[in-house]
């Protein structure tokens, strides 16, 4: 496998303050990691930093060997990295279906892109309320059609930013279970979340921040044999 991307030495601020101070990662193509982490460690200013939302002061940042560092957010979403925001921001409204093809396009050139047919099947439920608006959507709905939205765009490079976040049990299942149909078909993945129990299984590779700064990096099977890095970073 080939980094599709990459980050070295990236230094992020928010005016004087320093956030981030030398994030360095890499995702494989076709890997799912994750960013792990306490609250206020740096996690969402680093996919801000990616995303050129709070562009880097320092550092690189490659998309398949291209560097992104400079470029707007509009330019890093057209080379396909789509990021499901924390929070969802869906357009409220919009109907599902206006929703998800509003942004609709085949950013990485696939043979067989994302369409609203496959997306009814990826989440039948949004089929059904198709011609609801965004702000009538449960929040289980609405990040559904976070996620659906951005594949809509076929990405090279999806983030999920807390997919999972106040979500009921039954629900955080069914993210799941389609970022597990994701991984199959595929797509390279980054994710946030604090469910390290079911990131475990689903994750390739794993980077652990703390303040700003990467204290542990490996794979699942390496992160499993540390409970005290979990008790030590991770645990509220």
């Amino acid at each position: 496998m080939s980094a599709l991307l990459e980050i070295e030495q990236l230094e992020t601020f928010y005016g004087p303050s320093q956030v981030l101070f030398g994030i360095s990662l890499q995702v494989e193509e076709g890997q799912v990691a994750t960013l792990l982490g306490r609250n206020g460690m740096g996690k969402t200013t680093t996919v801000r930093s990616i995303m050129g939302l709070t562009p880097a002061r320092r550092g690189r940042i490659r998309l398949a060997g291209r560097p992104i560092e400079a470029l707007a957010p509009e330019q890093i979403a057209a080379l396909g990295v789509a990021l499901v925001p924390e929070g969802r921001q869906i357009f409220p409204n919009l109907t599902v279906e206006e929703n998800l093809i509003a942004f609709a396009a085949n950013r990485n050139q696939s043979p067989e892109p994302w369409t609203l047919a496959r997306i009814w099947t990826l989440f039948p439920r949004l089929k059904e309320r198709r011609n609801n608006l965004g702000y009538q959507l449960s929040g289980g709905e609405q990040q559904m059609l976070a996620i659906g939205r951005a594949l809509m765009t076929n990405p090279r490079l999806l983030i999920l930013d807390e997919a999972t976040e106040g979500l009921a049990p039954l629900l955080r299942e069914e993210i799941w279970r389609v970022l597990r149909l994701l991984k199959e078909n595929g797509q390279t993945i980054l994710v946030i979340d604090k469910y390290l129990e079911r990131l475990l299984p689903l994750a390739d590779q794993h980077t652990i921040l703390e303040r700003g700064r990467v204290v542990w990096q490996g794979d699942s099977r390496a992160l499993a044999q540390r409970p005290e890095v979990w008790k030590q970073y991770l645990s509220v």
